[in-house]
């Protein structure tokens, strides 16, 4: 799969030729990863910090509670490390660092080693300083304290002439089965990103997007394979929870119709092109495409408008949801329409009874005995709860999306 990269040199997204040459500066990185953010994580390296010239560490930041990011550059110690993972880094890249003394202190399945290469020989210090050590050498000596392998070929880095496939198989091959191994440098053709993940290795690419050579939704499906005549892939439909809303089918042009608009689009058996909600209201919009362990199942994340997915005004096709969603949903509709005199009406209309009310149920499920006292309780809190977010307008899947990324810390409390 593809692993978009964005690159920080003073401040701005930038691509480098060789490691060396600027050639591409494409300005602030939010709106990039904006719409790298689609293909799942995204790579955000700090050229500066891994060339002891500075630091992009506020952007970083920044990118991390709206991004799934794995950050790299200039992580040279544990501390470093950790504290990159304690603000929401799904995984951090140690280069220069890369040893088992200071990985073995780490989380082992949050580690991506960094080996980048020109012409064989591993180099460190942001690509300036040679090693004398042989990649496949490296990757024996750490794989036992890496999940993974970020392996950059420098002289094709940039260049956009097409990677070392041979190459890759090779490290895939050295580096085992858990120990998953993403090639950077010179991927430059969806078929290429085929390739790689058919040997099990991802592509991290930049100058191919950010130069438009590589278009984001041929990057994202080129894995996809299908068996069906018509060449469509069954695709599922997801809310931000996870909750299945439905089945779809999508083609080659819808999905890139989806990138394109970042828009629920879908492939028609019948009618052709399907924009989700053009006629009803009921639009999505697209969060993420996530691929099937066998490539042959893609999964639309969507945020839902309206009413819901199915034709028939139900949140699923199978009718509709329970559960915390749809309360939330329910009590955020309430919200501007709750029936005069009501008590949810009166919830929201005084905050203080609705603050004493959360006092009040919290304290009494503390003192609860008893599985059904604990339970009974426990959803009177989880009602007044969903009732303060509604009355601030936030969703549910924000505050589930924020219980993850503490669940990214490190650091625990003493």
């Amino acid at each position: 799969m593809i692993i978009p990269s964005i690159d920080l040199q003073g401040g701005q997204t930038v691509q480098l030729v060789g490691g060396a040459e600027k050639a591409i500066d494409a300005g602030d990185p939010g709106p990039i990863a904006e719409r790298f953010s689609l293909a799942g994580e995204i790579a955000v390296i700090d050229l500066d910090a891994a060339m002891r010239k500075g630091s992009n560490a506020a952007l970083i930041e920044g990118l991390l509670p709206r991004f799934a990011c794995r950050v790299g550059g200039g992580i040279r110690d544990v501390e470093t490390a950790i504290a990159w993972l304690d603000k929401g880094a799904r995984k951090v890249i140690l280069g220069t660092a890369a040893r088992p003394e200071i990985l073995s202190q780490l989380p082992r399945e949050r580690v991506i080693a960094a080996l980048d290469a020109r012409d064989g020989e591993v180099v460190v210090e942001g690509w300036q300083q040679g090693t004398g050590r042989g990649i496949l050498e490296r990757v024996a000596e750490l794989k036992a304290h890496a999940a993974g392998f970020l392996v950059t070929f420098v002289e094709l880095e940039g260049r956009m002439g097409g990677t070392n496939l041979e190459f890759a198989k090779a490290i895939v091959a050295a580096a085992g089965k858990d120990c998953r191994v993403t090639i950077a440098g010179g991927v430059t053709t969806a078929g290429e990103i085929r390739a790689l993940d058919e040997i099990g290795a991802d592509a991290q690419v930049g100058m191919a997007l950010y130069t438009g050579r590589l278009g984001l939704a041929d990057a994202i499906m080129a894995p996809l394979v299908t068996d069906r005549p018509d060449g469509l892939y069954p695709t599922v439909v997801v809310d931000e929870r996870g909750v299945c809303l439905g089945l779809v089918y999508s083609s080659g042009e819808s999905i890139r119709e989806a990138v394109r608009r970042k828009m629920g689009i879908y492939q028609s058996r019948s009618r052709g092109l399907w924009v989700k909600g053009e006629t009803s209201g009921a639009v999505q919009e697209l969060l993420r495409i996530d691929l099937d362990c066998d490539r042959d199942g893609p999964r639309f994340v969507v945020r839902q408008h309206g009413p819901g997915f199915c034709h028939l005004d139900t949140r699923t096709c199978w009718g509709e949801d329970t559960g915390l969603g749809h309360l939330a949903r329910l009590l955020a509709r309430r919200r501007q329409q709750a029936p005069p005199g009501s008590y949810t009406a009166k919830l929201f209309a005084d905050p203080d009874l609705l603050a004493s009310k959360l006092r009040e149920e919290a304290g009494e499920l503390a003192e609860a005995k008893g599985r059904e006292h604990v339970i009974w309780e426990a959803a009177d809190v989880l009602y007044f709860t969903l009732a303060r977010l509604a009355r601030e307008g936030i969703d549910l899947a924000e505050v589930e999306a924020h219980l993850d990324r503490r669940s990214l810390k490190v650091t625990r409390r003493g």
